[in-house]
């Protein structure tokens, strides 16, 4: 047990013994010449206009919590599927099963909230408008 550890710990030490010494390694050698081109914020290579700090639609990072909710409900339910065969040839495929299936309803029953509270209409109307 105590080799498995300090095998372990020499990769971590290593690991960062690499990245000290790139960021170092950088610190030498790259140029320290200081321009407002450098120091305007990074546009994805386009020319910025108006202010940098502007405010996102929070619906945005709704409808994305919900796609990264539903990639691991994806990512749990796959190893599963793949040996569901072995547990039904050992007799626990029923409950396996219905694990997945409790899984799958709590989800479904968040998104059904989510969607019936109108968090996935990208414009959301006012009450008035309802």
């Amino acid at each position: 047990m105590g080799h498995h550890l300090a095998t372990v710990l020499v990769f971590l030490l290593a690991g960062m013994a690499f990245v000290g010494a790139a960021l170092a390694v950088g610190m030498f050698v790259r140029p320290r010449k200081r321009s407002l081109v450098k120091q305007t914020s990074y546009e994805c290579g386009e020319k910025p206009y108006g202010q940098a700090w502007f405010n996102f639609n929070p619906r945005f990072y709704v409808v994305a919590l919900i796609f990264i909710v539903f990639e691991v409900e994806v990512a749990f339910m796959i190893p599963v599927g793949l040996i569901y065969r072995d547990w039904v040839s050992r007799g626990v495929g029923g409950i396996a099963f219905l694990e997945m299936m409790i899984f799958a309803l709590v989800l479904f029953v968040g998104l059904v909230y989510v969607w019936a509270r109108g968090d996935l209409e990208w414009l959301k109307r006012d009450e008035e408008d309802r």
